[in-house]
């Protein structure tokens, strides 16, 4: 089976330069397939389609954006505060809020954790000043 791979695309094999850029690979992968359209229509379609590619480096990067004249102009200071409470409200909903037993385990958690490293602390620091006494006493 690869030997019939190997006999159709020999050219590609023995003369293809590997690209070296990031940037040269994405334009190869690009000229090697047919130019997908977005609305996913089929092949045939698509030969007739070309020449609007020429259409399409308009949207690509580097290009600025085109003029908001048409939109509405921002809300008050006051309309986007309540718009924000409202967005806050919504995703506040979305939380999963624990339960009281798992609130609990979590606290507990918590605060064992606290005393542990509070104690950790206490214990270092008072090593450390025994030693610093020990040394400049």
């Amino acid at each position: 089976m690869s030997e019939g791979r190997e006999q159709d695309q020999p050219e590609e094999r023995e003369g293809a330069v590997r690209p070296s850029t990031a940037a040269a690979r994405r334009e190869r992968r690009a000229s090697s397939r047919p130019a997908a359209r977005k609305d996913g229509s089929s092949a045939e379609s698509k030969k007739s389609v070309v020449k609007s590619d020429e259409s399409d480096e308009d949207a690509k990067k580097g290009r600025p954006t085109k003029a908001r004249d048409g939109q509405e102009k921002r809300p008050s200071l006051i309309g986007r505060f309540f718009r924000y409470i409202r967005e806050v409200i919504g995703e506040l909903r979305k939380v999963i809020w624990p339960t009281r037993k798992q609130l609990v385990t979590y606290t507990g958690v918590v605060l064992v954790f606290v005393v542990f490293m509070v104690a950790l602390v206490w214990a270092l620091d008072l090593g450390f000043g025994a030693a610093v006494f020990e040394l400049f006493g």
